[in-house]
């Protein structure tokens, strides 16, 4: 198992802001819709190494860009998808 860690904001505005500020940070960062676990609203999150938080905090304190919570998720390392399908789509033709 995994753990991630995310960052939600107040609103879309913010979510979009930080990824800008944090584009030529450095920091190691993938905008996601947010989890489940975290909400069942609708709305973008960004998901980070938990390492990174202090580097993305201070990126986005100084760019004034406000967020929510920080979460730390326990997940299931994603499985690596079959091509038995398109295995046997390819034989056929």
């Amino acid at each position: 198992m995994a753990v991630n860690c995310y960052f939600t904001f107040p609103t879309v505005y913010f979510a979009l802001r930080a990824e800008a500020v944090l584009k030529d940070s450095g920091c190691s960062f993938k905008m996601v819709p947010v989890p489940r676990a975290i909400s069942s609203s609708c709305g973008t999150a960004l998901r980070c190494p938990c390492e990174e938080i202090d580097a993305i905090k201070e990126v986005l304190e100084n760019n004034k860009v406000q967020w929510d919570n920080v979460h730390l998720l326990q997940e299931e390392e994603p499985r690596p998808r079959s091509r038995g399908l398109l295995a046997r789509k390819e034989a056929r033709a």
